[in-house]
């Protein structure tokens, strides 16, 4: 049956099986995109997480520009989302990849912002397009008055750097509210949707989702 990617993840980088699931998962990302926009979908980006193992794997550039010319993609239409930790194992080589990457039209995601200890001046090297603030932090979000100190610093740093942001995990009408005062434009969570099967997800992309939030 489904098992969830928290119980099996961990495993797979372990075993090292995590490259060749990495590929499979972003190669069907990357159809099933090109699918949804042969059918009439507006333009649109599908974002696909890559692991630490996956991303210093040697060809690991290659590989990817492989599946974008297989599946027909535009690069423009990918996101590939890379944890900060990840990045800053190895600046130089995170900076060289993620370089090759922009070079196609990829889009550039740093993942759980604000869990490492990147700092500014690191961060101005990566040709990023986007920061992600943890779901750890949106949910210590309790109203709309809240301090929230990191995450209303991740949102001016990004703003001030002309990058999208992007809140993870919101769950609740408060923590939705918190974000759009301090000019939070982009959001995820099971307050909007939880994950569905794509063929629910297509008819989403098509009617909109059904809900009065408007972000």
């Amino acid at each position: 049956g489904m098992i969830a990617p928290d119980r099996f993840l961990q495993i797979a980088e372990e075993s090292g099986l995590i490259v060749a699931i990495g590929r499979w998962v972003l190669r069907e990302a990357c159809v099933q995109a090109k699918k949804w926009l042969d059918s009439g979908v507006q333009k649109m980006t599908i974002a696909v997480n890559i692991s630490a193992i996956e991303f210093r794997q040697p060809g690991f550039f290659e590989g990817v520009q492989k599946i974008l010319t297989d599946s027909g993609l535009d690069p423009k239409t990918l996101e590939l989302e890379i944890t900060e930790s990840v990045l800053m194992r190895d600046v130089q080589s995170s900076t060289e990849i993620l370089a090759k990457l922009k070079s196609i039209g990829v889009q550039l995601a740093v993942d759980d912002f604000g869990t490492g200890f990147s700092s500014l001046s690191y961060l101005q090297q990566f040709p990023i397009d986007v920061l992600k603030i943890d779901r750890s932090f949106v949910s210590e979000i309790k109203s709309i008055a809240d301090d929230g100190f990191i995450v209303s610093a991740v949102i001016g740093m990004g703003n001030s750097l002309k990058l999208r942001v992007i809140a993870e995990g919101i769950e609740n009408e408060i923590q939705l509210a918190f974000l759009q005062v301090r000019d939070c434009e982009e959001g995820q969570g099971y307050l909007f949707s939880p994950p569905v099967p794509a063929s629910q997800f297509t008819a989403m992309l098509k009617t909109g989702i059904s809900s009065k939030i408007d972000f």
